[in-house]
């Protein structure tokens, strides 16, 4: 069984996102879950989770519906306003015995603030999280993101941090962990790995300049780097989609990371393509179960 870690869906007629607009080119329209399901039936994905891709309780409301429409998705990681703990408590109050509800992530790379994970606040909600089995999805964009992670993972150790798109390491040497060689990318993953509770997403694997522009090659040395630090028992594939259509599509994106998942032992690629994100989102049996025909 494969489950797709980290899949979005939109709706430009119901929610407001802020990121998205003309620019953003062919993702600039309306991405249903029906949609996605073609795409996961033609890679042989069963299950997948779907991730937040806007700041609100209204987009969270709507993977939501979308989860109970379509018995593919297993679980959501949803939104809540970590700067207001008192706001966060209600949310997860109001969310919880949803066993839909596997995570929460905040789209922090849109912030102005890089120190947004550890003011007080959020540190102080993303312990509420911990205290609910709530895992906590890093858009780690920036290396101060990253740094960030190891300082979290410390002071909250019950925390299950996963760091989405293996924070977004430089294949084409333009992001903003500069060239690959200076190895800054490689020294924060690997700092961030020394902590049990961080995870991490093989997933999003873009070059800046031109998403288009990359291979199988190209992804091999951070694929690598990211199994020498973690291990396949904490990272999880993830298709992106259908963010993954400036890239070439899902189809394009799977097979071309599929040989490096491929290459490993049976046990370790199905901890890749499933296991790990059935242990970390603790996602809901029953949901599991309707997938297989158990």
């Amino acid at each position: 069984m494969i489950i797709d870690a980290h899949q979005h869906i939109w709706d430009l007629d119901r929610v407001r996102y802020d990121w998205l607009g003309p620019e953003a080119g062919p993702i600039f329209r309306t991405f249903t879950q029906a949609d996605a399901n073609a795409e996961l039936e033609e890679a042989g994905v069963a299950g997948t989770v779907l991730v937040q891709a806007a700041d609100s309780a209204e987009d969270t409301d709507y993977m939501l519906e979308a989860a109970r429409d379509h018995d593919q998705v297993v679980g959501v990681v949803g939104y809540l306003p970590l700067e207001h703990p008192d706001r966060v408590a209600a949310g997860i109050e109001r969310l919880a015995g949803d066993p839909l509800i596997v995570g929460i992530r905040n789209l922090i790379h849109d912030r102005e603030d890089p120190d947004f994970l550890i003011m007080p606040e959020v540190i102080e909600s993303l312990g509420l999280l911990a205290r609910a089995g709530l895992a906590y999805d890093v858009v780690a964009v920036l290396p101060r993101h990253l740094e960030h992670v190891s300082t979290l993972a410390e002071r909250h150790p019950d925390l299950r941090l996963i760091i989405d798109h293996l924070s977004k390491p430089p294949i084409d040497d333009h992001g903003p962990f500069g060239p690959a060689a200076d190895g800054r990318w490689t020294e924060l993953i690997t700092r961030a790995a020394e902590y049990p509770n961080v995870f991490a997403k093989l997933s999003g694997l873009y070059p800046v300049r031109d998403p288009q522009d990359w291979s199988t090659t190209s992804l091999r040395p951070f694929v690598d780097q990211a199994l020498a630090a973690f291990g396949p028992a904490r990272l999880m594939y993830g298709g992106d989609w259908p963010v993954s259509i400036t890239a070439g599509g899902y189809q394009r994106t799977w097979q071309g990371l599929r040989p490096l998942i491929d290459a490993l032992p049976p046990a370790d690629r199905s901890r890749v393509l499933a296991g790990t994100a059935i242990e970390v989102y603790r996602l809901d049996s029953d949901r599991l179960d309707a997938l297989t025909g158990s």
